[in-house]
């Protein structure tokens, strides 16, 4: 029958001590202006690893979108040929593509300078 009181004893200490702990806890937060996040708040978004909020995710996700969009753009435009079964660049047609765009840029600055005449 003692070990009865010595329960109630021990656990009215124990709620006396988190009673205090939180209370010290809330006056820590709002002194230091600190906000302590919880467990939800932690977890792994797949879409938000880094944990950026709504705002910052969006400007996030269209910027890459927009990279995405631009590196579409630009591969699009490499020539490539298929040769042992794997895609290669074709390098004549990037020399010819070349050569084409400094001979236009001649031709455009000759008649530029014509035109300057």
């Amino acid at each position: 029958m003692s070990w009865i009181y010595l329960l109630g004893f021990a656990l009215s200490v124990f709620f006396v001590l988190v009673y205090f702990l939180s209370r010290f806890v809330t006056y820590m937060k709002e002194e230091q202006n600190l906000e302590i996040e919880t467990l939800k708040d932690t977890l792994i978004d797949k879409d938000n690893p880094v944990g950026l909020s709504g705002e910052e995710l969006e400007k996030l996700k269209k910027q890459q979108a927009e990279a995405q969009q631009h590196l579409r753009e630009v591969i699009s435009k490499i020539p490539v040929i298929q040769k042992d079964g794997k895609f290669q660049v074709d390098y004549e047609a990037v020399k010819r593509q070349k050569e084409s765009n400094a001979d236009s840029s001649v031709k455009n600055g000759a008649q530029a300078q014509k035109g300057d005449s």
